[in-house]
This record gives C-alpha cells, structure tokens and sequence, in this order.
C-alpha cells in the first residue's frame, strides 16, 4: 500500500552552504519574525517547523536558519523544513541548547555547511545542514509513523468531546459580550495558510455585506493590513499588536478551562477591558462557537485550519477540539481557504483601455449628431487653437 504524503516532492536545487549575516534570536518563532530584517540569520528553537513559521521566516528575507533541535522530529511528515529549502535559505538543525547563551543578538557570524563561525573564523557550533537529499529521507521515516499520529488525533477528539459537551452541544459557557451578532454574517480570520490571498480575494464580499470582522489573536493585524478595522479580536493576546489591541474592537480573552487567563494581564496593563472565555481547544475554535452560539447567520473562515495535514502542522493536540468544532458549525461555514487559487479576476489591462477607448467612441458619436454636441465642440476646438497660437507666439 502506498504511504499517505502530506507534502509535495521537494524540487531540487542546489542548497547553499555559505551563508551569514547579523544574527537575531527567539525560542518563539512567531516572536522573532517580528524583527528580523532581510539578510540576517534566525535562531529558533522549534521541532516540527511548521508552514506558516516557515513561510513567515521567508517573508522576512533571513539568509539563514538555525534551529537549536531538529526541524523534523519524525512525528509527521511536516512542511516548514520544504519551504525554507526552497526559497533558497540555508537550514543548520540541532546546534545545541548552548546557541542561546552562546550568541548574543546582534552578532555577526558566517555559516560553512553545518559550522557557524565567528568573524574571526572560530567555530562557535556544529549541526546537520540540511539538504533536499537530507530532508528527503527525514520526511520519508515520518509519513512511516503517521498512523500513530492519527490514532493520537482520534484519542483526543474523544477526550475533548468528553469535556467540551456541553459547550458543544448547547453553547454552555459561552460568555456575554456587547457586540451584536445575531442574524449577520461574521468573517474570523486567522494568520494561516494563504490568509493574505484569500483575504484580498473577499473584498468585493466584505463590501457588499459588510460582515463583523474578528480576528483571531494575529488574525487582527491581518484585518488591519488589509486596510480593514476588526470588531472584535479573540485569543490569548500574545500573537497582536498593541495598537490593533487599541484599536476599539472587543477583546475576548480565551482562558484555560479553570479560568486562568493569562492574555488579561497585557490587556489591563494597556488599560484595556475584555471579556474572559474558557474553553479547551484552539482560539479559533472559540471564535466559530461564540459565533454560532450569539446566533451568526453566516461563518466565512479564512485561514483556518482544515485538513488532516494542517491539524497536524499546527502541532498541537488540541486541534482535535477543530474538527468537532467544525462539525459543530458546519451548517453556517463557509471556508474560504484557497478561494484565491480557484477565482482570480479575469478582467485584464487590455480590456479596461478598449472600455475606455469605446466609451470616448460613443461620446464624439453623440456630439456629432446633436446641436448642443457641435456647440461644445466648437467651443472646444477654437480653446484648442487659442492653446496652440499662444504656444507658438511663445516659442517665436
């Protein structure tokens, strides 16, 4: 029987081997992109490198990655390590726990296959540098243990169901708020996959029905990127900035299932109000339930997670809690994710000048035949002859 792949072939390409640059760190990937600049090598500490961790390290412009553990664990077959490969950046795993207290932010170093050196040339630390070949062969070994991956994933569906009922089913638990929900579509956005493509391609939707907006932690710096003010943002708040915080959407801090709520103390140290709301599972999840449950006509999701591959490369267990949350909802969803590769708009450049060019036709073809058409022309051409003796009265 042929193995699952959860990941298209890499492309091959030649790896580099050299690489360097000022050197920025953060054992929180999400954390680190926010300042990296284009050109400088970043330090993570994360096994199982994701696709939206990778693809923002890519957007950064990092010349290089080093990652204290391996970027594949063999748990999954997971995508980051392909994207990174791929867009040309060298990838070192397992330099060590030590990089963190050996480095210091703002260093300059230079990469020689798996060394990394100092700018005197001594060798700070060693790793594996990772190639297609290298990566190949990881991702093999992974997609062979996946079936106890979905054996994992079904377990704790049924351990979240077993604490989850009741909100689940009757929507106990769900916490009051001041914003309206009932009867109106509402659009959560979550920083995922394709969240910017898919956003841009809902523009003429957003317009037309004027959805409420909530963002789901990051989610709401997208809203705001796209030139959109979020009405309401849910989350543990660590994903935001300050100023989306502050941008007057309702805050909804997603709690642990005893209460604590650790998101609330940025929120009152911004001198901000929020409603708590506990609950097992993703903030998305608690996005869509809150919806629903206020009575939301409509769930549009963009970036989400929604298949087997994306619960597993978001690398938690408690993406079980998405899938019955999903079928809970499942009536009112509507997932947008990819909508911008199967719609593009098929007006062309062309096609707006011959638009353009046809109107002008039908307008001078108007003129021609009325009285009033010939005055303004007339009145036109002697301004125009004016023009023209004045310029050349100039010129002489």
């Amino acid at each position: 029987m042929t193995p699952m792949r959860l990941s298209s072939p890499l492309r091959r390409r030649a790896n580099p081997v050299e690489a360097g640059g000022i050197v920025r760190l953060d054992r929180r990937t999400k954390n680190l992109t926010k300042r990296l600049r284009p050109g400088e090598v970043a330090v993570i500490h994360h096994s199982d490198l994701d696709r939206v961790s990778a693809e923002a390290l890519v957007a950064c412009g990092v010349s290089a990655v080093l990652n204290a553990v391996g970027s594949v664990s063999g748990r999954y077959p997971n995508l980051g390590p392909g994207i990174l490969l791929e867009a040309g950046i060298t990838l070192v795993d397992e330099v060590g726990e030590d990089i963190f207290t050996q480095l210091t932010e703002g260093d300059r170093v230079v990469l020689d296959g798996g060394r990394l050196l100092d700018a005197s040339g001594a060798v700070i630390a060693e790793g594996t540098l990772v190639t297609t070949d290298v990566l190949e062969q990881q991702l093999e070994l992974a997609r062979a243990g996946l079936s106890d991956q979905i054996e994992a994933f079904a377990d704790n569906t049924m351990t979240y169901l077993r604490a989850e009922k009741e909100l689940l089913l009757e929507g106990v638990g769900v916490p009051e708020i001041r914003t309206v929900i009932d009867g109106r579509h509402v659009l959560i956005v979550v920083r995922g996959y394709d969240y910017r493509s898919d956003l841009n391609t809902l523009r003429s939707y957003i317009s037309e029905y004027k959805p409420l907006l909530m963002g789901v932690d990051g989610g709401a710096d997208a809203l705001i990127e796209a030139g959109y003010k979020p009405d309401m943002i849910i989350g543990d708040m660590d994903s935001c900035s300050d100023s989306t915080l502050m941008s007057g959407a309702e805050l909804i801090v997603h709690a642990y299932r005893d209460g604590r709520a650790p998101g609330i103390e940025r929120i009152e140290a911004l001198g901000l109000q929020a409603v708590v709301f506990p609950a097992l599972g993703t903030s998305e999840d608690a996005a869509m339930l809150l919806a629903d449950s206020k009575g939301a006509r409509l769930l549009v999701a963009v970036g989400t997670h929604a298949s087997l591959v994306e619960f597993l490369d978001k690398g938690r267990s408690g993406m079980a809690s998405t899938f019955l949350t999903r079928l809970r909802v499942g009536p009112k969803l509507v997932d947008a994710k990819g909508v911008s590769r199967i719609y593009r708009s098929q007006i062309k450049g062309w096609h707006l000048v011959l638009l353009v060019l046809s109107a002008l036709l039908a307008l001078g073809t108007a003129m021609l035949v009325t009285d009033v058409g010939w005055a303004v022309a007339s009145v036109i051409g002697a301004r125009v002859r004016d023009l023209l003796y004045w310029i050349k009265e100039l010129f002489t």
